[in-house]
């Protein structure tokens, strides 16, 4: 079982949503199911391994017409499943809100 890495709540899919990961500079494209989402990130499952790209950073592309995309900067790797937080406008990583305790 996946250790948790989360520091936001997130929303689980039943069934992973097809979407597209595509290089900064616009080279490359893979497909790939969003398996879940927060307001800081994503984890991410492909068809193959992904550790042999030396993936620093991406656009997660959530349209097909690329209108709705979010910057990503890779955080882990295992096996097929990648993890990854969103980068915002100044290139700074999204950071989760303060979480009161009860």
């Amino acid at each position: 079982m996946q250790k948790e890495r989360r520091r936001a709540s997130r929303v689980n899919f039943a069934r992973g949503i097809s979407v597209k990961i595509l290089a900064i500079d616009g080279t490359w494209q893979r497909e790939c199911e969003m398996l879940d989402v927060s307001d800081i990130g994503v984890a991410l499952q492909f068809s193959e391994r992904l550790a042999a790209f030396g993936l620093k950073e991406f656009f997660l592309v959530l349209s097909s017409v690329g209108s709705a995309h979010r910057r990503c900067q890779m955080i882990w790797t295992e096996n097929d499943r990648v993890g990854a937080v969103f980068i915002d406008s100044d290139g700074e990583r999204k950071r989760a809100p303060f979480l009161k305790t009860a």
